[in-house]
């Protein structure tokens, strides 16, 4: 028998000609709608090139949203036609409330708030850029050329202008963080998503927005603090970028009187690329330790390589040596210590990240086994499908939030994963990360633990043994989303909270051997 072809609805779009809302406000606000009770999905975009394509990924794209330019706010919806005023009412109601914030663009020394680089006083020293990605360089460009450092919050920017924007910055001294670069802290002032972490004498450089998130906030938790965390953008240490931005913030720590030690964080880069940055780093005189997660690099004098972000944290306080073990099995067969009860009859593992860099940290630890890191077969719209087999999943990816805010932002966004992976019968183990935080939700666990205690309630009363869940927090306690209630929602769901990203990754390879009976 065939079953019939799932019927999504067909979506609503509205145009507001020559109306432009930064990025963070439009995933802010798309959020706030599609979390309203009619509401299917909600995504709000420029209306540029990509970004059309990206709602038609999504089955979020019309006829009237095909004609929409570059300069048009394009508003994608999937919610009952009776229901459409009402949504846009809403959406008018949160973007006045975003315009009128205070504290959301500096005013100019008129008082009135600058709508141009022109306008900015010659004393700024640093520009956010938040423009669709076409627009980006350009934007920036302007700020190097006015003498300012520029942070590049916006993704989608060809490499190639990358490249023009870092030589640029090189040349004039200056420093460029991104594009994509979604965490930085200067001078204890936070940048993107970015935790309240104590001031100190640690210096941070990261291609890894949360790779700098987890080890901030682990050298927090170890009464150390941070002089600088430097974002420099995911592609800085490819081929093509060449390490630029990366090797430019290493001089200015070099040269800092505030840093003692400094850490790199970043996914493996480009090998030459690698010599390159460390070299440098053993130049600068000071301890730096590298993460470079998941590269076969050298160390260099006075350079010590980390293998995980809790052992970049570790090293550079001296706190322990990296270990290489997390949470202990118990000698009896399927069960895990604290009193977790794990059902040997169930298979896969569904680590289910909004962080991207945890995704990479947690498939070191499953080298030579079938991990699939992308979604199974399904259509736009559709709910979600997971492959048959162990899956690691950075749900912060394109192909995930297509027309849809970062699950950093909008939690709600990573839900109908985690219930589809609760569901599953085959699911063994489900791994959930909550980052905490300026800029990100201001309930993450929230979200997470209402569907992890309404599914694991569901499974004991149908006598059935639930999966073990994972789980660990990334925030400290002066984060605005309080950090202990966050655990403690966490935990009172049937989450076992860990201290860190690096201690959930080696439990996992501790519970799946114990499922193959001890053969990795």
């Amino acid at each position: 028998m065939v079953e019939p072809a799932l019927k999504i609805p067909a979506p609503v779009n509205v145009v507001r000609p020559n109306t432009y809302v930064d990025s963070v406000a439009l995933m802010r606000v798309s959020g706030a709608l599609t979390a309203l009770p009619r509401v299917e999905a909600a995504s709000l975009v420029m209306g540029t090139p990509a970004n059309r394509r990206i709602l038609a990924d999504a089955g979020l794209l019309g006829d009237e949203g095909s004609l929409a330019r570059p300069n048009d706010l394009l508003i994608g919806l999937r919610c009952p036609p009776d229901a459409v005023d009402e949504v846009l009412a809403e959406l008018d109601r949160l973007l006045r409330q975003s315009w009128s914030d205070p504290t959301s663009e500096p005013a100019a020394p008129d008082g009135e708030q600058p709508r141009s680089l022109a306008r900015v006083s010659d004393g700024a020293r640093l520009a956010i850029v938040s423009t669709p990605g076409p627009y980006a360089a350009a934007e920036a460009l302007k700020a190097l050329r006015r003498g300012m450092h520029v942070f590049v919050f916006s993704d989608n920017v060809p490499v190639e202008e990358e490249v023009l924007l870092k030589t640029e910055a090189h040349a004039r001294g200056l420093l460029v963080m991104g594009p994509d670069c979604g965490t930085a802290v200067l001078d204890g002032v936070p940048l993107g998503f970015a935790n309240a972490v104590r001031h100190g004498r640690i210096g941070l450089i990261g291609a890894s927005g949360t790779g700098l998130q987890q080890v901030s906030t682990l050298l927090h938790s170890y009464g150390a603090g941070v002089s600088q965390v430097i974002g420099v953008g995911g592609r800085d240490l490819s081929a093509r970028v060449g390490g630029t931005s990366m090797l430019d913030a290493l001089d200015l720590l070099a040269a800092d009187p505030g840093t003692d030690t400094i850490v790199l964080v970043s996914k493996p880069p480009a090998p030459d690329v690698a010599r390159a940055v460390l070299a440098r780093a053993a130049g600068t005189g000071k301890p730096v330790v590298a993460a470079f997660l998941g590269a076969d690099a050298q160390e260099a004098p006075g350079v010590r390589m980390a293998h995980t972000l809790r052992g970049a944290a570790e090293a550079a306080v001296g706190v322990r040596s990296e270990s290489t073990t997390g949470t202990a099995l118990a000698p009896a067969p399927g069960t895990l210590t604290p009193g977790i009860e794990l059902d040997v009859g169930r298979t896969w593992l569904r680590a289910l990240y909004a962080g991207g860099t945890f995704a990479y940290e947690a498939r070191q630890f499953l080298v030579g086994r079938d991990v699939a890191t992308g979604p199974g077969p399904g259509v736009p719209g559709s709910p979600p499908r997971l492959p048959s087999r162990h899956c690691v999943l950075d749900l912060g990816d394109d192909v995930f939030t297509a027309g849809r805010p970062h699950p950093m932002i909008e939690a709600a966004v990573r839900t109908p994963w985690l219930a589809a992976a609760l569901r599953d019968p085959s699911t063994a183990v489900v791994v959930v990360d909550v980052v905490l935080g300026h800029g990100g939700a201001d309930d993450p666990a929230g979200a997470v633990a209402g569907v992890v205690a309404a599914e694991l309630a569901a499974l004991r009363t149908a006598g059935e043994q639930p999966p073990v869940v994972l789980g660990f927090v990334v925030g400290t306690p002066d984060d605005p989303q309080d950090l202990n209630g966050q655990v403690q929602a966490l935990r009172e769901a049937g989450v076992t909270v860990l201290d860190s990203s690096t201690t959930v990754a080696e439990s996992v390879a501790d519970i799946l051997t114990t499922i193959d009976g001890g053969v990795r």
